[in-house]
């Protein structure tokens, strides 16, 4: 696939997310009054389906992932033991995240949130932390023309530049992860994992994609992989 023609591509399956209210705050307190503050599921339109990530339009090409920033549990589910530190939630994230596409989508070649460490540690003073930009503004979508607002823009951009063999065009961002309440009451609560993905071209600042995948689970990290795994369909 040439340059050229991979914005076509990503915006022929384009999936924009409308939420009403933006999920961010500090690690539990903050977090869950922020999730307090929004609809329950059940209060809300039947959500729109997870939208397989665009992979043909990316293959054989380097596609950083970001680090995951944003990760809150409503309190019912009573997680932050199963949660751990923030930090230590954050990388585990990650690795579940990275760990699966790598196995499930080959034909990208995938540059994993240690990568992007790596590389802005090369650069100090050029390039941004990896674990302090942004991202987590991108789990409220910005329309169909949604671009990519200034300094993040700019960070991704500069991050692509630096990391592997001459950078690449594309970055996957997992904006954020929330885990609601599906059913059944603690200790063994299940959850729905709610995971917003976008795929950003960094040369213009477009989001081509965007979906929210969802699984369930009894824990955070089963909840986490079968929405992973919706991204890539098709496969056990």
């Amino acid at each position: 696939m040439k340059n050229r023609d991979a914005g076509t591509i990503l915006r022929a399956v384009t999936n924009p997310l409308k939420i009403k209210s933006l999920l961010r705050g500090a690690w539990c307190g903050v977090g869950a009054a922020a999730l307090a503050a929004c609809p329950h599921p059940s209060q809300s339109t039947t959500p729109e389906p997870t939208a397989p990530l665009p992979t043909a339009g990316v293959a054989a090409q380097q596609v950083g992932i970001t680090p995951l920033t944003l990760i809150v549990a409503e309190d019912s589910l009573h997680w932050q033991p199963l949660l751990g530190e923030r930090r230590a939630a954050l990388a585990k994230g990650d690795s579940v995240i990275g760990t699966l596409l790598k196995t499930r989508a080959p034909e990208v070649t995938w540059l994993l949130p240690d990568e992007l460490r790596r590389a802005a540690r090369r650069a100090p003073g050029i390039a941004p932390d990896p674990d302090q930009m942004g991202t987590a503004i991108l789990v409220r979508g910005g329309g169909r023309e949604e671009m990519l607002p200034d300094p993040l823009r700019n960070e991704l951009r500069t991050l692509a530049a630096l990391v592997g063999a001459g950078g690449g065009r594309f970055m996957l961002v997992p904006a954020g992860l929330v885990f609601r309440l599906t059913a059944g009451p603690p200790p063994r609560p299940s959850a729905t994992a709610e995971l917003t993905v976008v795929m950003v071209d960094v040369r213009t600042g477009r989001v081509g994609f965007r979906t929210v995948a969802r699984g369930e689970g009894d824990d955070p990290w089963t909840a986490l992989t079968r929405a992973v795994k919706r991204l890539t369909p098709g496969l056990p």
